[in-house]
């Protein structure tokens, strides 16, 4: 049967939904909206889905629900919005969507002539509202619009020849308003690693910190101004204690409100950093102070063709000793993108790559590394590039009307469970 035909014998809407991210749960959805056609390739549908997430200032996300129609309702176009709480657990999450998900495919159904599919009913509440996320100014906050989150975590690992021990600890603030974004980030790493050899036995025992504050002020509808921060002792790097300030200011093409959707930025940073070393370094240094600037466009897309994503960043050290040693600069230059595109109905294609051309290693210690330290990825090597390339074809084809879940099994390798 034709699917204009079974779409008019059924009286209803088509729908394709399309998420790659948080709370993608797409049975989820399907079982609990079953008014709807939902089919597995765009090209049939009468309304495309598309839903993107960002996070709020309290930690929370707000979810972008974009309907856009299809066929005989091209043109039409929609969206909801729906703001999660962080303490909101994954069911209060996805119930959330899906209220906010039905109201816009509701809506779609009515303008597009589809009758007597769903009904709305209010919900009856001491007040005669449901809870609802309040702006600043309707309440009194003792806290200031600020969100203080404090994470603590422990690993213990062995064998008969190996054992390893980790602990990590995290204290970030934070707070976001339409025009400031402030962020504090503090942390501690310990861990201790020990494995017998047939040569003797090999241990490792290090810790590192960090303190990154960050914050960004709104200068107008596409332009930003902030600041980079950070105090911090790493050891991979060869740094026993560094320190930074760094001002950053961003150009955005499309105002920011349209992040989730599409989004092309240019940034420009410039600011100085010191570093004291473990090791005395390549260069003969035991500690120095640096000026670099980097510069950074990123473009981002995601459309009913599919998403794509691109950017290209720079940085490189100013002021450099007039010496044969740093002749050729100190600079790193970044390339990396990455596309899911729909070839035709049911055929995509993914790839995702970047390449770097690395410069600017003036922490590695002139003594190098051990094969231990290299194989357990310890300390950084020297290297004059990094890549990565990665790519993938899916091809669905069969049944695009099966709106049928069964959850049997759910656990079961095989039947969508946890093993797969």
């Amino acid at each position: 049967m034709p699917a204009a035909a079974f779409a008019q014998e059924n009286g209803r809407p088509r729908v394709f939904f399309d998420c790659d991210g948080r709370d993608c749960n797409s049975q989820y959805y399907r079982t609990e909206i079953d008014w709807v056609d939902w089919v597995n390739v765009r090209e049939v549908a009468n309304v495309h889905l598309i839903m993107s997430s960002i996070t709020t200032g309290a930690g929370g996300r707000e979810y972008l629900l974009d309907f856009i129609g299809r066929e005989t309702e091209e043109g039409y176009l929609d969206e909801m919005r729906y703001q999660a709480l962080p303490t909101d657990t994954e069911r209060e999450r996805l119930d959330g969507i899906t209220n906010a998900m039905s109201i816009g495919l509701a809506r779609f159904a009515t303008i597009a002539g589809y009758r007597g599919l769903a009904t709305v009913e209010g919900l009856e509440v001491e007040g005669g509202a449901g809870d609802r996320v309040v702006s600043s100014q309707e309440v009194e906050d003792p806290w200031n619009l600020w969100v203080f989150r404090v994470n603590l975590s422990g690993n213990l690992e062995g064998e008969t020849q190996e054992k390893e021990e980790r602990l990590f600890a995290n204290v970030n603030a934070s707070r976001v308003t339409p025009t400031w974004k402030f962020n504090f980030s503090s942390n501690v790493f310990y861990s201790d690693r020990e494995f017998e050899l047939e040569d003797g036995t090999f241990s490792d025992s290090r810790y590192d910190w960090g303190i990154r504050p960050y914050m960004a002020y709104a200068l107008s509808e596409h332009w930003s101004l902030g600041a980079v921060g950070e105090v911090a002792r790493q050891t991979r790097f060869n740094q026993s204690f560094r320190w930074e300030l760094t001002p950053v200011i961003e150009y955005s093409l499309f105002p920011y409100e349209d992040a989730t959707r599409r989004a092309l930025t240019f940034s420009y940073r410039i600011g100085p950093a010191y570093r004291a070393y473990l090791e005395e370094t390549l260069y003969g240094e035991n500690y120095e102070t640096r000026v670099e600037h980097g510069i950074e466009v990123d473009l981002s897309q995601r459309q009913p063709w599919g998403e794509a994503g691109a950017s290209i960043s720079g940085s490189q050290f100013l002021f450099l000793p007039d010496t044969d040693e740093y002749s050729d600069g100190l600079y790193n230059i970044r390339l990396r993108g990455d596309i899911e595109f729909r070839i035709i109905r049911g055929l995509s294609v993914e790839l995702d790559g970047n390449i770097s051309w690395v410069q600017d290693q003036i922490y590695l210690a002139a003594d190098g590394v051990s094969d231990e330290e290299a194989l357990l990825r310890l300390q950084q090597r020297a290297t004059d590039f990094q890549y990565g390339v990665s790519m993938g074809v899916s091809i669905q084809f069969g049944s695009i009307f099966n709106n049928v879940v069964n959850n049997r099994f759910r656990n079961a390798q095989g039947f969508g469970g946890r093993f797969n």
